[in-house]
This record gives C-alpha cells, structure tokens and sequence, in this order.
C-alpha cells in the first residue's frame, strides 16, 4: 500500500457533473489514512507539467463546500486538450520528477477517450521505469463513447437537457398553423448517444421528434428532403434532429463548408452549421418557415437541470477511483456495469486501460432502424435510467449559485 500525496486533474470537454466525480475524489482522499494531501492540477496534465497546483485538502475542508462543488457546472480545476507524445521524452520524465517533488503516490484523471490516453501513456512509463505511483481513469464525457463502462457521468444530464428542451421546442412549433421545419444540432462527432437522446422527449400522442440521425450511418441529403416531405403529410410542424458529424456516403462532413477547417490538438475538426446547411437546403426546396437551432455549450453545462441519478452516480466512480488505487491497481479505468433493468442497478469496476484508451464506442447498429432516420424501443430503455431524479440546486435572488474557482 502506497503511501503520499495525490494528484487529481480534469480534461476534455466539462460536463454537468464532471465536478461531481471531482469532489468523489476529494473525498476518497480526505478518508484515507495513506493519503496526505490531494492536490488539483489546473488545466489537467498541463497544470502538473507547469506545477501549477490546487491544495485541495485545505480547499474543502468544510462539507459544505463539497456540496456545493458537486452541482457546480464545467471543470472547476480548468481543463486541457493536450496530448502527451507517442515515445517517452524529457516530457515524461519531467512529469515525473515533479510527481517526486510532490510525494505523488496516487494520479487521477477525470476525462474522456483522449484522458484515457494520457491515463495509459503515463502508466506505461511508471512501468518502464518502476516508479512506485497508482494511476486510475476516471471516466467523464456526454458523448458516451468510452468503451467497455454501460455508460460515462455526464450522458445522463446532457440526455436530459436535450430531451427536455425538444419538449419545449415542440410546444412552440405548434403554436402556428402552417408548415414550418425545426432542425435541431446536437453534439457527437463519431457517435449518435446524444443525439438517440432526442427521442426520449416524446410521449404519448406527441411524436416529437419525428426524424433523428445518427453519424453512424452514412447521411444522405435527398433522403433527408424526402423524409421532411413524408412526414409534412401528417404534421405540419415537422422536427429533425441532427448529430453534428453526419457525413454523406463519401466520408465529407454535412457541416464543411459552414465553418473555417479549424482542428484541435488532437487532430479532431471542429464541427458547426449542420442544421443551418440542412435548414437552406429545406427552405429552398419547400420554400417553408425553417429554423436551425443548435443546442452546443448548453447540453453539457445545465447544471440547473441535471439527473441526480448521473450527480450520485458520478460522485460514487470518483471515491470509488481512490479506494481502488489504495487497494493497489493501476493503468484502469473505473467504469459501470449494469446488473439490472428494472430495477435499475449497476456495480463500480475497473478494467485495463489499454484497452479502452482510443476506443471509441458507438450506437449499435440493430438500435438504429431500418430507414436510419430514428432509434429502437432497446435505446430507449437504455437511455431512460440515466436521466432519472432531480438535481438540488441551491439558488440565491433568483439563480442558481455555483463554485468560484
């Protein structure tokens, strides 16, 4: 059993309750009798290559800060996209001499598929060079396209966001009796869990939304028109739901075009525009009232309405994380697996992170149906656990009061 110092840090994209695996962490820490001092690396790996720490363990001595730090929206520590290089260099064995400035017996990342692969680098060269340090993945993304977990904290309460704002949207398409076209833009470059998200908003006797589509499918435009046109027949008011990286059948983005071709550090274009390309496409060929409307930033930062059942269960893989890394193990990811339906359980595991790092999963193709332009019943069920309870935000003069870094 190691004993020291540890190192949290967040990465990626933040997510509603990102905070909320953070102050898991925290807290695993602070019970611990062979951790000393948790310290917050800001903006993620970078923060720990430039020594810029958060001493945590004085930070949140009150519980109730930890409280508040839970429902508090985007990565309180800050956050990175930056990726450690394919062969060991001075960079690794500079991150590892600060790990030994600071006692660091114990390094948790919070964060996504390009996290893990951080996660996994720096395990190899613990290895390789027999540095005594347990390092554990804490996963985190609203894309829901780590491998091997059920699902990943933050999915949840995107889902819920996206499925409750579509109901809202619906109410106010209605209200006008002639033909008009919403289309909605949703995040997910390589996967549609998001976007699948949408159907979660009908109910009964509202078909709202009619059409969704999914980036694992090829997207074809002429089908789409004849989709709009199919259903305009029976609802005047007709609602599309898009993922921003649908592509056509020959591999280019629907998207190209609208936006400057601007990629990140991880080589990932920056997608937007889908649904205004898709909305002038509609308007000139039906010459209908057609809106675009593109939820970006918000479906992964309204803390105001995330699931509880995500804040709990977010929290829990962050402690989790730590009683896991005490125990012993290193180079894993915590993750879920769900053990019942109804009702709804899962168990906290870990599994080997070399094979999760840079695997992205997808929405499988038998939930996706036959005209590729809507979800099964099977995805539904799935989704609809995760966006169970309310979340208890506190609220002052009217808002919701968050954390201030």
């Amino acid at each position: 059993m190691l004993k020291g110092n540890a190192i949290v840090g967040q990465s990626g994209g933040p997510t509603t309750v990102i905070n909320a695996s953070l102050a898991g962490v925290i807290k695993g820490a602070l019970n611990s009798s062979v951790i000393d001092i948790v310290y917050g690396a800001q903006h993620g790996i970078e923060g720990v290559m430039s020594e810029s720490f958060v001493n945590l363990s004085e930070r949140f001595k009150d519980p109730a800060m930890l409280e508040l730090l839970i429902n508090t929206p985007a990565a309180y520590l800050g956050s990175c996209r930056h990726r450690l290089p394919k062969e060991f260099n001075e960079t690794f064995e500079n991150i590892f001499k600060t790990f030994k400035k600071y006692n660091i017996a114990y390094f948790f990342y919070i964060g996504g598929n390009d996290s893990m692969d951080t996660v996994l680098k720096l395990s190899q060269y613990a290895k390789q060079i027999d540095y005594p340090i347990n390092i554990i993945g804490i996963p985190k993304t609203i894309d829901n396209d780590l491998a091997i977990t059920d699902h990943t904290p933050g999915f949840g309460s995107a889902a819920k966001y996206i499925a409750s704002s579509i109901r809202e949207i619906a109410r106010d398409a209605q209200v006008y009796d002639n033909n008009t076209v919403t289309i909605i833009e949703i995040m997910g470059r390589n996967a549609g869990w998001l976007t699948a998200a949408a159907a979660l908003a009908r109910e009964e006797k509202e078909a709202s939304p009619h059409l969704i589509y999914l980036p694992e499918l090829a997207f074809d435009v002429d089908k789409f028109i004849s989709d709009i046109k199919k259903v305009s027949q029976k609802y005047k008011n007709v609602i599309a739901v898009v993922s921003e990286g649908v592509k056509t059948k020959d591999g280019k983005y629907v998207c190209e075009g609208a936006t400057a071709d601007i990629v990140d550090s991880f080589g990932h274009k920056q997608l937007s525009g889908t649904a205004r390309v898709l909305a002038d496409i509609v308007h000139e060929k039906f010459g209908w009232k057609v809106r675009s409307i593109e939820f970006s930033l918000l479906q992964r930062c309204a803390a105001h309405l995330a699931s509880q059942t995500d804040l709990t269960e977010a929290e829990q893989i962050g402690t989790a994380g730590v009683e896991t890394a005490i125990k012993g193990e290193t180079g894993v990811m915590m993750y879920f697996k769900r053990v019942s339906q109804n009702p709804y359980k899962v168990e906290i595991l870990y599994h080997d992170i070399s094979k999760i790092a840079n695997v992205e999963k997808t929405v499988p193709r038998e939930w996706i149906n036959e005209e590729g332009n809507d979800i099964t019943s099977e995805a539904i069920e799935y989704m609809l656990p995760l966006i169970q309870g309310e979340c208890k935000v506190r609220f002052e003069n009217g808002l919701p009061i968050y954390l201030k870094r």
